[in-house]
């Protein structure tokens, strides 16, 4: 017999990103976060498998390693809407902090701005019954966090999204990633807390700052491209 939840943690090799599934097993109303353009094809097939019925497709923020693949989603399931909280892109659903949003009876994700990865990214945190759990997107990562040098990214705000949103939380809720690129699934608050290289719960502000101003990492392939066509594909 199907349990009030279907979830499914979905990979997506060249980009090393992660998308998630939540289904309503009462309803078969289904949402998924942060999908890949270039899966499209395995996302529909995995909801028709599963009997679900797409309602929704969150991001967490405006992707510069790849494209999100709501209008392919939207040729299989019409009436999928798009949602996130980045004013510079198109959605049908514009979320703010806090808000809550529901698919089916059992789903039900309270949305938190947290911003610094880019100035437009949220996580959803999911108190699901005795286990809960948070997407991340690339705000917090395993061991580590997003970068800051783009999409209006700030190491500041990132400091404080972390600090004092997401270690908030919990201790058991499970963290999960929108990459990993080490070949982790998932992690929690309280190990983020003891063992983020970048910003443990006893980090400073001025030396996270440094960090985040000397990662010298190379701009994502495609990143115009990607940003752009994110923006527009509502």
């Amino acid at each position: 017999m199907r349990g009030p939840l279907i979830f499914r943690q979905l990979f997506e090799k060249s980009s090393s990103s992660y998308s998630y599934i939540l289904g309503c097993g009462l309803t078969k109303k289904a949402l998924i976060i942060d999908a890949v353009l270039e899966e499209s094809a395995r996302d529909i097939q995995l909801l028709r498998e599963l009997d679900l019925d797409l309602q929704y497709s969150l991001n967490t923020h405006m992707h510069a390693d790849h494209v999100r693949s709501c209008q392919e989603l939207r040729k299989a399931f019409p009436k999928l809407q798009s949602v996130h909280g980045d004013k510079n892109g198109q959605c049908d659903i514009m979320i703010a902090n806090n808000d809550v949003f529901e698919c089916g009876k059992n789903v039900h994700l309270k949305c938190l701005y947290t911003p610094g990865h880019t100035d437009g990214c949220y996580s959803f945190f999911f108190n699901h019954e005795n286990h809960p759990m948070v997407f991340t997107g690339d705000a917090m990562l395993i061991r580590r966090c997003g970068r800051t040098d783009f999409q209006n990214g700030c190491a500041n705000d990132l400091y404080d999204s972390i600090q004092n949103k997401l270690y908030h939380l919990p201790i058991e809720c499970t963290v999960f990633p929108g990459h990993d690129y080490n070949g982790h699934t998932m992690s929690s608050i309280e190990e983020e807390k003891k063992f983020n290289i970048r910003c443990p719960e006893n980090q400073t502000r001025e030396k996270f700052k440094e960090i985040m101003n000397n990662l010298g990492l190379a701009p994502p392939k495609n990143i115009e491209y990607n940003v752009t066509e994110n923006r527009k594909r509502g």
